[in-house]
């Protein structure tokens, strides 16, 4: 299907997951057409235009199918109409240091780092003629971390660099900002917490909001970052964490 070239397009990565999912209906809300793309078969009632079946980690490791991949995105924008690119989509690869592979290693950096470059590349073109923005979805990882979460925090705080380093060198062509949330509310993380009630109400009683973040804001916030109002705000790092990124915790 192709988009309807009289509505700005958001193009979003990792659009099958739960931010993802949040994501597109906050820009559909805000009146975008969405090219939503993920490597996994989204539910029936996404409400995006378009949806394009995409192996991420693939467009960095190969540039053939990456052109590819690339093309088909361009023929459902029909033109230059892409006004925002969310690079969303990552991976999430835990292990003690002792285990931790050359194999968990590319494809984290692969996935979380490396495709938002090449994606933001790719459409700068297109970005550039609607003097649009980029928002990549950081994580608190890229400052505080815990243990068994080395590739990914680096991958997350190497990001951080990558917003600040494109927004420098882009910001009179098209913008680029970061959201960096904290523990948010999905289907993945109450997998982590099956069968324990207890573990998830301490979850969120360590931020000070007293709860733990939804979906749903990830996509406001996104939204408000691409409107043409706030030109000024480029290169920033909003942090969704509830407060905890300031709690000092001691023995």
């Amino acid at each position: 299907m192709v988009t309807n070239h009289n509505s700005p397009t958001a193009l979003i990565t990792g659009a099958a997951g739960g931010i993802g999912q949040a994501l597109v209906h906050a820009f559909g809300e805000a009146g975008y057409a969405v090219i939503a793309s993920d490597i996994s078969t989204p539910p029936d009632d996404l409400p995006c235009q378009s949806f394009v079946t995409v192996d991420l980690q693939r467009t960095v490791t190969d540039e053939a199918y990456a052109e590819e991949v690339f093309d088909k995105i361009r023929k459902h924008l029909d033109g230059d109409s892409l006004k925002v690119l969310v690079n969303n989509a990552a991976t999430q690869i835990l292990g003690e240091i002792e285990d931790l592979t050359h194999s968990d290693w590319r494809a984290t950096l692969d996935i979380n780092l490396l495709a938002p470059f090449f994606w933001t590349q790719a459409f700068l073109p297109e970005l550039t003629a609607n003097r649009g923005s980029v928002i990549n979805i950081s994580s608190i990882h890229a400052k505080l971390t815990k243990p068994r979460f080395a590739a990914y925090a680096t991958s997350k705080a190497a990001l951080m660099g990558l917003t600040r380093s494109m927004a420098l060198e882009l910001g009179d062509r098209i913008r680029v900002n970061a959201i960096e949330p904290a523990a948010i509310d999905t289907v993945m993380l109450r997998a982590g917490f099956e069968g324990d009630e207890e573990g998830f109400s301490r979850l969120a009683q360590c931020h000070p909001t007293q709860c733990i973040g939804r979906a749903e804001e990830i996509g406001r916030i996104a939204v408000m970052l691409a409107e043409d109002g706030v030109r000024f705000l480029n290169g920033a790092v909003v942090p969704l964490d509830g407060g905890i990124g300031g709690r000092l915790c001691e023995p």
